[in-house]
């Protein structure tokens, strides 16, 4: 399991006080109000900041840090991640769990058939899709519906599938 969760990428400096635009990786774009610490990921290093405001316009998050109040101080940080620790991470509710989680996980066939492992979890638009590395070296994509994916548990980094016809072809 990953120590920290990515709930956004910095995009660009907004105006001239310190404040950096937000595209959200997060399901839940209001989680920012609730957030006192983040982690932004530098080439440097990893910096740990404190949310001062926040503010939404359109599908992007303004955030202002207590750290910096001047445009110079965040002009490096355009394409850095925000990241939170998981302690700081909104809880799951019954049933969910963090994509990044899932990544390495067995996938088996109800009937306990391996299938391969979890290489990566793409998001559509749609729903997710797991992508599958199958015993013989294929990569196979299954979606995230209730039809194919029937239980993900990540304690067991197990996710039990049904096979859909035409997905292992």
């Amino acid at each position: 399991m990953e120590d920290m969760l990515r709930i956004g990428v910095v995009t660009t400096t907004h105006g001239l006080r310190g404040e950096v635009k937000v595209f959200p990786t997060t399901d839940d774009v209001k989680r920012f109000e609730q957030c006192d610490e983040v982690i932004l990921v530098t080439g440097q290093g990893n910096l740990t900041l404190h949310v001062e405001q926040v503010k939404f316009f359109k599908n992007i998050v303004i955030v202002k840090f207590k750290e910096f109040h001047d445009i110079n101080e965040v002009e490096g940080f355009r394409r850095c991640d925000l990241m939170v620790t998981r302690e700081n991470a909104l809880p799951l509710k019954e049933g969910e769990y963090y994509l990044c989680d899932v990544i390495g996980a067995r996938v088996c066939e109800e009937d306990g058939k391996e299938i391969g492992v979890v290489t990566e979890v793409l998001e559509t638009g749609a729903n997710n899709v797991f992508a599958i590395r199958t015993k013989d070296g294929k990569e196979v994509l299954f979606p995230v519906i209730p039809d194919c994916i029937k239980k993900v548990d990540v304690e067991n980094k197990l996710v039990t599938a049904h096979v859909m016809k035409g997905l292992m072809e």
